[in-house]
């Protein structure tokens, strides 16, 4: 029987870092994009901020990486964050050429004419953005160009639910990533893919958390895949948790942007006072994670179940301009930020640790990439940066579209593989198992592996997340797959990971803050937090 799908690049995702690699291939090249839902549904179209690079005359490379390395409290990999410094220039350009359409400032000689606006951490002015929907924006500028390529081939509404490698078709020689298992959630069916090169660029894993500002997609799928694959993944203790979400009964994982700060918003308590002075000297302007805890410190102190943020005292026609999106948003719920504060609580917001790569998107496992919010390159360290996150999609994407290039006269298209084995598993009759542990899962996380952490709640957590991994592995190989079980699958075995990097972490440092070591210890723990499975087979990166 032959395989279902041959390609010679596989594509596990379709936010900013898979479609930008998409287009960057050399069209000879067949390739494969695996979307969950449809295409725009990922973090990307959601993103609101902008892109940071370096646009501004008066602004320099040099300042982007020192404030890159400040925010990153002292973990990120100097060479990787002066890499993708470097190329932001490029790669704007590169999403103009595409058709991208930036906010301009026709005033603003110096920056070409575009309007950059100003985020925590940041020194200058150097994010580039399209009004507060510049996700939106690129997504849907890379989609159109994707969609009209005749090499590439989209497959909306496929889950990836696991790697296939040479080990497992029990081969001799280099293990290698070959293809994976793709369930088509619309026929229920489990197609196997093949390819010569696998690349996942299927974002983070924020939705282990009760509280989150991402898609319902963000499930850590290809952390967890990589990691049962036999890679290393590093950092995962550091997740970053945005100050600043809409609180709202009929509001569902709305943030309100970073750059709302920048431009000057006002963090208060409910009776008016701001606050962010006693935290920070930079007040507004804190990086995120003094922000969020911040804002955490203080509803607990005063028992509030929300704090505000105030942009009106600036013009109304400045922030119906600057902030359309919010604007429209919140008065849709009866809020007029013209007016009056947004109520505003923290949400887990972005994955900082990931799977290992190197500088050329090369993951542990020959054949298998990994680009964007999954994967760990070192640029954030201990706590991204505001808008260095779709930079590091696109570099990243341009990196591993170079390494594929010129490997790909080398590697031959893989052999006949296995089809996926259902003839021991029947239809789940009792669905209300995944529902039940889905939601224990997702708040132990969020009590107890949080803002603040302590040793006893990483303890309790663990014992949690252990009995949970038992009872859903069972589950696994006794039913049918769906969705929710994969997402649950992956999102447990990415819990675990998040706690057990907690653990090793014994220091406050960036986004990880613990109780019970609440100093920073550069002596000992200046490093990365890796983690190695089982079935590691080492391989140097550079």
């Amino acid at each position: 029987m032959s395989t279902d799908h041959q390609h010679d690049v596989l594509i596990i995702g379709s936010g900013a870092a898979g479609l930008s690699l998409a287009l960057r291939l050399h069209p000879d090249l067949k390739v494969a994009v695996i979307s969950k839902r449809q295409l725009e549904e990922g973090s990307t179209f959601y993103a609101q901020g902008g892109i940071s690079a370096v646009l501004d005359e008066e602004d320099t490379l040099s300042s982007h990486v020192e404030d890159t390395l400040n925010a990153g409290a002292g973990l990120c990999e100097e060479k990787t964050v002066q890499l993708v410094v470097e190329q932001g220039p490029e790669n704007i350009r590169w999403l103009m050429e595409n058709g991208a359409k930036f906010t301009r400032d026709d005033n603003s000689a110096s920056s070409g004419g575009y309007h950059l606006t100003r985020e925590g951490g940041h020194s200058h002015r150097r994010v580039i953005h399209a009004a507060d929907a510049t996700g939106r924006e690129v997504e849907t500028t890379l989609e159109a160009q994707v969609m009209a390529r005749a090499n590439v081939e989209l497959f909306e509404y496929h889950i990836a639910i696991d790697l296939i490698t040479n080990r497992k078709r029990r081969q001799s020689g280099v293990n290698r990533c070959v293809g994976a298992y793709i369930l088509n959630q619309k026929q229920g069916r489990v197609k196997t893919f093949r390819a010569r090169f696998v690349v996942i660029a299927s974002g983070g894993a924020s939705k282990v958390y009760l509280y989150t500002s991402n898609p319902d997609v963000s499930t850590g799928d290809g952390i967890a895949m990589a990691w049962r694959a036999g890679c290393r993944v590093a950092n995962m203790e550091f997740i970053q948790f945005h100050p600043t979400c809409l609180y709202h009964p009929e509001a569902r994982n709305f943030l309100i942007s970073e750059a709302v700060r920048g431009e000057g918003g006002r963090l208060l308590l409910p009776n008016g006072e701001r606050f962010m002075q006693r935290f920070d000297r930079r007040g507004e302007l804190a990086p995120r994670d003094i922000v969020a805890r911040a804002i955490d410190h203080e509803m607990k102190r005063i028992g509030a179940e929300c704090l505000f943020l105030d942009i009106s005292h600036k013009p109304a026609e400045f922030i119906t301009e600057h902030f359309p999106t919010i604007y429209q948003r919140c008065r849709d719920l009866g809020i007029d930020i013209t007016r009056e504060p947004i109520p505003v609580v923290p949400a887990a917001h972005y994955t900082c640790g990931g799977i290992y790569t190197d500088h050329h998107a090369q993951t542990d496992l020959p054949g298998l990439y990994a680009i964007g919010e999954t994967a760990y390159t070192g640029l954030h360290g201990a706590n991204r940066m505001a808008s260095n996150s779709l930079l590091e999609c696109l570099v990243f994407a341009g990196q591993a579209a170079k390494d594929i290039s010129e490997q790909a006269d080398q590697v031959e298209i893989p052999g006949e593989l296995p089809h996926w084995d259902e003839s021991r598993v029947t239809d789940s009759d009792e669905e209300v198992v995944v529902a039940h542990n889905w939601d224990e899962l997702r708040r132990f996380m969020w009590d107890y592996v949080g803002i603040v952490r302590s040793n006893k709640r990483l303890e309790r957590a663990k014992r949690r997340v252990d009995m949970l991994r038992m009872e859903i592995g069972e589950y696994y190989s006794n039913f049918r797959v769906t969705n929710d079980l994969l997402e649950l699958r992956n999102l447990v075995e990415v819990a675990d990971l998040i706690i057990r990097s907690a653990q090793m972490r014994r220091e406050s440092r960036g986004l990880h803050y613990t109780l019970d070591f609440p100093r920073t210890d550069d002596l000992a723990q200046r490093h990365p937090t890796v983690l190695i499975p089982d079935n590691y087979s080492p391989r140097t990166l550079p």
